[in-house]
């Protein structure tokens, strides 16, 4: 649960939208939060948007990203001496 502090002209428009629309205040603004997220998500660049994700599945080797030829060339070898 939340509590917000509105301007009276605010409270005001939004008592005016709530009879307009018969909607409740609290639903008004449950509806005008979420959009605002929406169009704030869009804003962010594809990094942010994925960054708290980097990390957690991670093989726990570092040194891939450099060494994945090497690593490939002992996957080969493994499968022709067998």
């Amino acid at each position: 649960m939340i509590s917000i502090r509105l301007s009276k002209e605010l409270e005001e428009k939004l008592e005016l939208l709530s009879k307009q629309e018969s909607m409740t205040k609290s639903d008004i603004v449950k509806e005008a939060l979420s959009k605002y997220i929406v169009d704030y998500e869009k804003k962010r660049k594809p990094y942010e948007l994925g960054e708290e994700l980097f990390d957690q599945y991670g093989s726990g080797k570092g040194d891939l990203s450099k060494s994945y030829k090497k690593k490939v060339r002992e996957k080969i070898y493994e499968k022709k001496s067998h």
